[in-house]
């Protein structure tokens, strides 16, 4: 059976990284889509592991040959999803999950509608700006494109299949795997337990 794809995107500051990375620690069997990205590498982060790190003009030519699913532009660097690993860990019936921005997200959700989006909201947008502020690891002018870019993706929740608050890291994790587990057991999924005995 083929795997699914399940995209969780939401505002930077909201916390979303440290949920994805215990998700990925407590379900076995999800493998993690690794983005590439023009953005420079912050401390603690591992080529090939948190992304590939690549030049503009390698990223240019990732989407001339159209090797990324998706790709976009997010406070001046560009991010995107590379096709080839993503498919064949789907083919393989392995679940995947992308951590990727809201446009991306859309972008993956129209050219893969039976993707699974999963919108991260913080408890209120002031914890939003404290935690962006809270890091100490980005310059005040990009902090205010970050929280305007966040009033933008907010109004695009509309757009996804879930929406989980990350007001505690344990309650928002077990949401994810909650939604992962009701996703499994779908009709469509099952349909092929219908058979009689003889």
């Amino acid at each position: 059976m083929r795997g699914k794809l399940i995209v969780i995107s939401g505002p930077s500051g909201v916390g979303k990284s440290t949920v994805v990375k215990e998700v990925m620690a407590q379900c076995e069997t999800l493998q993690f889509s690794v983005s590439a990205t023009t953005r420079p590498m912050r401390p603690g982060e591992v080529d090939g592991k948190n992304y590939y790190f690549v030049s503009r003009d390698t990223f240019q030519r990732l989407i001339d040959e159209d090797q990324l699913l998706e790709y976009a532009e997010y406070v001046g660097n560009y991010y995107g999803t590379p096709v080839g690993p993503l498919d064949e860990a789907l083919a393989a019936g392995r679940d995947v999950l992308l951590d990727i921005e809201v446009q991306g997200a859309l972008r993956v959700k129209s050219r893969r509608p039976d993707a699974i989006l999963i919108f991260m909201l913080a408890p209120s947008f002031q914890d939003i700006e404290a935690r962006l502020y809270g890091r100490g690891d980005t310059a005040p002018e990009l902090i205010l494109g970050r929280l305007e870019r966040a009033r933008w993706e907010y109004t695009q929740a509309v757009n996804y299949d879930y929406l989980v608050v990350n007001d505690n890291v344990d309650k928002a994790v077990s949401e994810i795997l909650a939604i992962l587990k009701a996703e499994k057991c779908k009709a469509p999924e099952r349909l092929h337990l219908l058979k009689e005995d003889n």
